[in-house]
């Protein structure tokens, strides 16, 4: 009896406690409010749901509908941002259960969490909070995913990813796209088609991140839609390996969707840039972003990249399918590849025709013929012993011809079964 009494009296205690610091909630000022949320913080990071519980005598929703009400008013002023998301989110990590999110959600949190994505304002380390927040959201089930996109969250997510200057945020943004596109059909297109937008972006971190979430979302995808094609090729052009290696790997998933063709004529297009676009790049030289130096310096232009990256590409698709490689010889792959080749601005492009010639003159022995007699017997015995040399033996005389080559290999190839 007596154990009881002595619990009933620690409750007590504990709840006029509570009750003392919602009223120095209430009455305190944002000076005063900040330094009961600093110390909020440190007393109880990492707590679960029975523990804040415990904490708070059973009402500690009471502090939090406060807290979000706080936010919601105070916002757009800045001033306490970062500790009043700090501190809902040692609500909504809380484990054990979700009646702290379903509160936050419906005092309306998921919108000003979206409205401080917006603002630009809000700095850089409050919008990775509020980042960090909408997943713990999404991660809550799928009820709860729509709600973030009925609220236009995709486009406000997908303008903090394009526009943020730190890695943190990016990923964050990145990773909670991903999350929201799984197990929430209502929304998977509309996910799928802003990440698709996203490949225009100039960073290229967002670029590499966006391109590595669109693989994962595009598998879940039954077909591809066909405005990915031309974004994707762009990001070629790209100087940074990481994006154009993420580019190339989801180019080869797409040879298994409804756009291939489209994709690989698009990529044998690329390997002969036409006057105008040289000339377009050309006369855009001040366009170019801060990061991309080394084009300026060695005098290569975004689409001689592009035309770099495309051999590549080319070489890496039809090593992995001899249905690929085929259907690329029936597009005039040979003539373009030694155009490429005769590029002597450019010496990757050079060398990745090189390669890619070579992988098509060993797999289709028919063809060799008709390469041997556009480059010559000597240049075509260097291509074959060491191809990624071979752009050094090149005069301009040679190069020209290359340049101005109308090989047709596809009627060598009529009727030949290898």
């Amino acid at each position: 009896m007596k154990t009881d009494t002595v619990s009933t009296q620690e409750e007590q205690a504990n709840i006029g406690t509570v009750l003392t610091f919602l009223r120095e909630w209430d009455r305190g000022d944002g000076t005063v409010r900040g330094r009961m949320l600093s110390t909020f913080l440190t007393n109880n990071a990492g707590k679960t749901f029975y523990e804040l519980e415990l904490e708070f005598a059973q009402v500690a929703s009471l502090f939090l509908a406060r807290l979000t009400t706080w936010m919601r008013l105070t916002y757009m002023f800045g001033t306490f941002l970062g500790l009043q998301l700090k501190a809902i989110r040692i609500f909504l990590s809380a484990s054990g259960h979700d009646q702290y999110l379903m509160e936050f959600v419906e005092d309306g949190g998921v919108l000003t969490l979206l409205e401080i994505l917006s603002r630009s304002r809000c700095k850089a380390e409050e919008k990775a909070e509020a980042l960090h927040l909408l997943l713990a959201v999404s991660r809550a089930g799928h009820k709860y995913k729509e709600i973030i996109c009925e609220s236009h969250g995709v486009k406000a997510i997908a303008e903090c990813l394009a526009t943020s200057s730190t890695d943190e945020t990016k990923e964050t943004a990145c990773t909670l796209l991903k999350s929201l596109s799984h197990g929430n059909p209502k929304y998977q297109n509309q996910i799928y088609k802003g990440l698709i937008a996203l490949m225009t972006c100039t960073s290229p971190k967002a670029q590499h991140l966006v391109l590595h979430t669109l693989r994962t979302v595009q598998s879940k995808m039954k077909t591809a839609h066909p405005s990915i094609v031309e974004p994707l090729l762009n990001t070629l052009r790209s100087l940074h390996l990481e994006v154009q290696d993420e580019a190339i790997n989801l180019i080869s998933d797409l040879t298994c969707c409804d756009v291939r063709s489209t994709l690989l004529s698009g990529l044998v297009v690329l390997l002969r840039p036409t006057k105008d676009d040289v000339q377009q790049h050309q006369n855009h030289d001040d366009t170019i972003p801060p990061e991309s130096e080394t084009i300026k310096t060695s005098g290569s232009l975004p689409v001689f990249v592009q035309q770099a990256a495309a051999a590549k590409t080319i070489r890496l698709l039809a090593e992995d399918s001899r249905e690929v490689s085929r259907e690329l010889l029936s597009l005039g792959v040979i003539q373009h590849l030694l155009h490429a080749l005769g590029n002597r601005e450019h010496g990757d492009a050079q060398i990745q025709a090189s390669l890619a010639l070579e992988h098509f003159v060993r797999s289709y022995p028919v063809i060799e013929e008709q390469v041997q007699r556009v480059i010559g017997s000597t240049l075509f015995a260097a291509l074959m012993h060491r191809p990624d040399n071979l752009y050094m033996n090149l005069d301009e005389t040679q190069s020209e011809i290359l340049l101005t080559n109308t090989v047709s290999i596809t009627e060598v190839l009529d009727g030949y079964k290898h």
